[in-house]
C-alpha cells in the first residue's frame, strides 16, 4: 500500500494500537481489552476480544520487534490460530516521497480434520477481505479521503503463497 505521507506519520498511526478498532471490519466486533495508552515496545502484550463468524474469541498479541519508523512485528500468544506472526514494514516511496507499507502474515491453522478445506473456503477469503477493508480504512483515515467501494489493487494486497501462509 502506498500513502502520500511521510514515514514518521504513517508509522505513528500504526504504532498506536488504539487505531486497530478503526481499521478492523465492524462485523468482527473487535475491541482492545488492554488499558490505554499502550506503550509499543518489544514485550508489550495486547489483549483483544473479537467475533469470528459469531463466535467470541480472545486474542493476545506480543510485540516481538519494534524498530521505528521501519518495522514492527506482533505474534499471537493466544487466539484462534496455531501460529500467527504479522510483520508491518514501512519504507520511503522514492517515486512519490510518501511511504510504502507492507504487511506480511505467516499463520497456521489448528491441526483439525479438514483444515486445508477450511483454509481454502473460509479462512483465506476472510483474511483477504479483512486486509482489503484495513487498507481502505487506513487510506481513508490517513488521507481523509472518502471511503469508496474501490477494489484494492495488487499493490494493496499480496495473495497468500500457500495454505497456512499469507503476506
Amino acid at each position: 500500500m502506498r500513502l502520500p505521507l511521510p514515514i514518521d506519520r504513517v508509522f505513528a498511526f500504526f504504532a498506536d494500537a488504539g487505531n486497530l478498532e478503526a481499521i478492523t471490519p465492524p462485523l468482527l466486533r473487535f475491541r482492545i481489552l488492554t488499558p490505554r495508552p499502550i506503550e509499543m515496545r518489544p514485550g508489550t502484550l495486547i489483549d483483544y476480544r473479537l467475533s469470528l463468524r459469531g463466535v467470541p474469541v480472545r486474542w493476545r498479541t506480543e510485540i516481538c520487534e519494534f524498530d521505528p519508523p521501519h518495522r514492527f512485528t506482533d505474534r499471537q500468544l493466544r487466539g484462534p490460530y496455531r501460529r500467527w506472526e504479522h510483520a508491518h514494514t514501512f519504507a520511503p516511496d522514492p517515486e512519490t516521497g510518501g511511504t510504502i507499507v507492507a504487511d506480511r502474515v505467516v499463520y497456521e491453522l489448528p491441526r483439525v480434520p479438514g483444515r486445508s478445506l477450511v483454509h481454502a473456503l473460509i479462512v483465506r477469503p476472510e483474511l483477504r477481505r479483512i486486509f482489503e477493508f484495513r487498507h481502505a480504512a487506513i487510506t481513508r483515515l490517513l488521507t481523509r479521503a472518502p471511503l469508496t467501494a474501490r477494489t484494492p489493487s495488487a499493490d494493496d494486497a499480496t495473495p497468500a503463497p500457500a495454505p497456512g501462509r499469507a503476506r
